[in-house]
């Protein structure tokens, strides 16, 4: 495969990527407004065995929370950077060059999305209280989602 092929390939998957995180983006926004309004606090949690329907709107929120960043960090970044002729390595490698070149604004904040990622898919716990911080606190944290779908999908769509 030549050089001129590869970079024709690895535009098409970027463009690709970028058109999905803007839809991933619009999605998890949508869910996230919609479980706001439905309670601010979440106190419907204490009863959450008698509110299927907010429970299937956590679960939308939870997946299109995890979605966006899986498509964000995992696969669009590594994409971008190879485009821009960055280096490319870890996760944490790239995060940090990402940061470096403006296109996220705190390394630290896009870890502890992960970690709440990890926690509210893989603990989803009997702890309520903890529960709802998890929440209130990914919810806080998707303008910071947004803002970096928002800065890669311009600076992708000047490379594609």
């Amino acid at each position: 495969m030549t050089d001129e092929n590869t970079k024709t390939q690895l535009a098409a998957r970027l463009d690709q990527l970028r058109r999905i995180v803007i839809k991933e983006c619009n999605y998890l926004t949508y869910t996230a407004q919609g479980l706001k309004q439905a309670d601010p606090e979440f106190h419907w949690l204490d009863a959450i065995d008698n509110n299927a329907d907010l429970t299937e709107r956590l679960d939308a929120f939870v997946s299109r929370f995890c979605r966006l960043q899986d498509a964000l960090g995992d696969k669009l970044l590594p994409v971008y950077l190879r485009m821009q002729l960055e280096p490319t390595g870890t996760v944490l490698d790239n995060l940090n060059r990402a940061e470096k070149l403006g296109l996220i604004p705190s390394v630290a904040d896009w870890i502890e999305a992960r970690n709440l990622r990890n926690n509210l898919v893989h603990e989803y716990t009997e702890d309520v209280d903890m529960l709802r911080q998890s929440i209130l606190r990914a919810l806080e944290l998707v303008p910071m989602l947004e803002t970096v779908t928002n800065k890669l999908s311009q600076e992708s769509g000047k490379k594609a």
